[in-house]
């Protein structure tokens, strides 16, 4: 066990998904494994192992924030030995050509978190994993998914209403695709430990059009990320066990 995760080390399969809602997680195993059992109630961030197409993988969630994922991503690899996390939340439009529900592919994360600023004497550059964003981008297009591979921003803040607007619109200047709050930390462990990492997320708000997806949608309505990213990790799981 970790501090804030209750399993044994061989619970947990060396893929796994992480939708920061713990309960986005029971869904896509109750949905999308057969075989499953719960590694994880510690804090009710709940995780699980099943099988996806024959295929043994782990989904649970990281919770929201940097310093969440933060925590759960540390001890998911340096504790259980996880080698490829594919994180599947949801995210707020930046960029004008984005509509709702469309996915985004994230290639890297900017931030506006100091956590790295804390660790390096420069500006280090959060990259996803290249094998796996290109898989995704692939099955995607096969999917016939309205997908988009660019960089997210990784930001410490949901509410943001002090932010000078022209702020926001520098990022969608320089091609920024949307906001989260999770994938710069994700990106940055995944390159300190030598394992995999993607960030999927769907678009549920913006910032350049009024609607947004309700809390039961953001909860159970992101099914073509979900199988986006089953079928990503699935694609991996036979190279991760050789």
């Amino acid at each position: 066990m970790s501090t804030h995760i209750g399993a044994q080390p061989e619970q947990i399969a060396q893929t796994i998904l992480l939708p920061g809602d713990p309960l986005r997680a029971k869904y896509i195993a109750e949905t999308y494994l057969t075989d499953t059992f719960c590694f994880n109630t510690v804090r009710n961030m709940l995780g699980f192992t099943g099988y996806y197409k024959g295929k043994r993988l782990s989904v649970m969630g990281s919770g929201m924030g940097i310093s969440s994922c933060g925590i759960y991503v540390h001890e998911l690899i340096s504790d259980y030995g996880v080698k490829t996390l594919i994180r599947v939340g949801t995210a707020g439009a930046i960029s004008e050509m984005l509509q709702l529900g469309d996915i985004v592919i994230a290639s890297g994360a900017c931030t506006t978190s100091n956590i790295n600023r804390l660790i390096f004497p420069g500006t280090y550059c959060p990259l996803a994993d290249f094998e796996l964003t290109r898989a995704a981008y692939l099955l995607a297009k096969e999917q016939n998914c309205r997908a988009f591979v660019g960089n997210l921003l990784s930001s410490d803040l949901f509410y943001d209403d002090d932010a000078p607007k022209d702020a926001i619109l520098q990022w969608q200047r320089y091609g920024v695709l949307a906001g989260e709050m999770e994938s710069a930390v994700l990106f940055t462990l995944a390159k300190k430990y030598g394992v995999r990492a993607l960030t999927l997320v769907t678009v549920a708000d913006s910032i350049v059009f009024p609607e947004k997806m309700s809390a039961e949608a953001r909860e159970r309505s992101l099914d073509k990320m979900i199988l986006l990213g089953l079928e990503t990790a699935a694609s991996f799981i036979k190279e991760d066990a050789q």
